[in-house]
This record gives structure tokens, sequence and C-alpha cells, in this order.
């Protein structure tokens, strides 16, 4: 059996996936994509993940250690929830317990 030669798989010469951005600047820009995109962005910038709030709520990172994480999953899985949902209910059951304990 011989070899047949596979070729570039859509290479250029100079080993690149795309042409050079000289080449690339008469590529005009896609408008229905635009389009699309704006119908996607929200109204307001009142709902965003790119920063540190999503509507009227904050959005925190949370880092555990891994044994820490391995039980979180496990009780969540025994409740049926996601370990980011039992998080959230044990902080705000926390809070409103620190609340009553203030007095508020």
């Amino acid at each position: 059996m011989s070899a047949v030669p596979l070729g570039s798989l859509g290479r250029s010469k100079s080993g690149r996936h795309r042409p050079p951005a000289n080449e690339q600047e008469d590529v005009l820009p896609d408008e229905e994509l635009q389009s699309y995109l704006a119908a996607l962005a929200p109204e307001t910038d009142a709902e965003t993940t790119a920063g540190t709030s999503f509507g009227n709520a904050q959005v925190y990172q949370l880092r555990l250690q891994l044994m820490a994480n391995e039980q979180l999953k496990e009780m969540a899985a025994e409740r049926q929830t996601s370990p980011q949902a039992l998080a959230t209910e044990w902080v705000m059951q926390r809070l409103e317990w620190e609340a009553r304990q203030r007095g508020y």
C-alpha cells in the first residue's frame, strides 16, 4: 500500500491556519451575527456576570478545600439540589440567624 499525502489540512504554506493580519482587513463585519448578538444582549446592565452583580443579587466566588467540596457535593446530591443552591441556602440561613442574634 502506498502512502497518500494528506496535504496541508487547511493550513497555508506558512503553517498558519489564518491568513496574516493584512489579508484579513478585507473581511467585512458580519451584520447578521452582530444583529443576533445585539438581540441577545440585555437592554440594561443590571443583569451581568461580567461584573459582580446579577439583577438584584451579588455574585461571589467560593473556594473550598477538596474535602469540603466533596462533602458539599454529597450533601447536595442527598437533598437532590446543586452544591451552589445548598451553599446559598446555608448562607441565607446563617444571615437570618445572625440578624436575630442582633435583634433585627
